[in-house]
C-alpha cells in the first residue's frame, strides 16, 4: 500500500516507495503498478507529478508501459538501465553465493585500483577509519567505520563506472552481510583481527602495492565471509 507523499521530491519518494515493495515482495516482476487515478489518490500528489515519474521509471527500465492496459514491473531487466542493481537481484530472487562472488570481484579489483590511484587526502580517510574503530566499543559505530572503510576504498579507485556498481549493489550487499558484521564485532578476538587486516590493507595501499593490496581484500572479504549464513 502506498502512503501520502509528504515535502519531498515526488519522483525520488515514487521510486522510494516501489523500491521498499520489492524489496518486501509486495512486488515482483510482471505486478501491475496502481493506475494513475489510483496513484494520485494514494499519494496526494498531482496527476502530472505521477506521469513524470512513471516516465522517468519507464526511461531507466524499471517499469513497462503497455498501451491501454497501465504500467508494470518488468519482466526483463537484460537491458535495463536502472541503476540500483539490487532491485534487479531482489525481483530476479538471486541467491546470496552469487552476491558474494559479485562482492569478491568488485572489491578486490578496487582495491588494487586503489592501490595506483589512492591520494594522501584519501590515505588520511583510511587512517582516521581505522582509529576510530580501534577506539569504539559501540556495535553499530563499528558496523558503520567498516562499510565506510570499504567505500572509501571503492572511491580511491578513481573508476566512475566501478564505484558506480558498488553503490548501485550496496543495499542488497548491506543487507546480506550486516548479520555477519555484528557477529564480528561482538568478538573481542574477531574485532582485533579485522582491524589487523583493515591496517594492513592500508599499509599496502599506501605502499602503492596493488598485487599485495588485492591479496589482502580477497582474504579479508574470506575472513568476514565465515560469518555469513548462505
Amino acid at each position: 500500500m502506498f502512503i501520502p507523499i509528504k515535502n519531498a521530491k515526488v519522483y525520488e519518494q515514487v521510486i522510494e516507495q516501489i523500491k521498499t515493495m520489492i524489496i518486501s515482495g509486495n512486488l515482483q516482476k510482471g505486478d501491475k503498478l496502481p493506475s494513475e487515478r489510483e496513484l494520485v489518490d494514494q499519494l496526494k500528489v498531482s496527476r502530472t507529478s505521477i506521469r513524470e515519474a512513471l516516465r522517468a521509471l519507464e526511461i531507466v527500465g524499471l517499469i513497462k508501459c503497455k498501451q491501454g492496459e497501465g504500467n508494470f514491473i518488468r519482466d526483463n531487466f537484460d537491458n535495463s538501465l536502472f541503476e540500483p542493481l539490487s532491485l534487479v537481484f531482489m525481483l530476479e530472487r538471486s541467491n546470496k553465493e552469487d552476491i558474494i562472488e559479485v562482492r569478491r570481484i568488485i572489491e578486490v579489483e578496487a582495491a588494487a585500483l586503489a592501490a595506483k590511484r589512492i591520494t594522501k587526502d584519501q590515505l588520511k580517510k583510511l587512517e582516521y577509519i581505522i582509529y576510530e574503530f580501534k577506539n569504539s566499543e559501540d556495535e553499530k559505530t563499528l558496523v558503520n567505520l567498516d562499510k565506510n572503510f570499504h567505500y572509501e576504498i571503492a572511491q580511491a579507485s578513481n573508476n566512475f563506472i566501478l564505484l558506480n556498481i558498488i553503490n548501485s549493489c550496496s543495499t542488497l550487499i548491506d543487507s546480506l552481510i550486516k548479520n555477519a558484521r555484528y557477529k564480528i564485532m561482538k568478538n573481542v578476538e574477531n574485532k582485533k583481527e579485522l582491524v589487523d587486516q583493515h591496517e594492513k590493507i592500508y599499509l599496502a595501499l599506501k605502499e602503492k602495492d596493488s598485487e599485495l593490496a588485492s591479496k589482502l581484500m580477497k582474504e579479508h572479504l574470506e575472513f568476514s565471509g565465515k560469518f555469513l549464513e548462505v
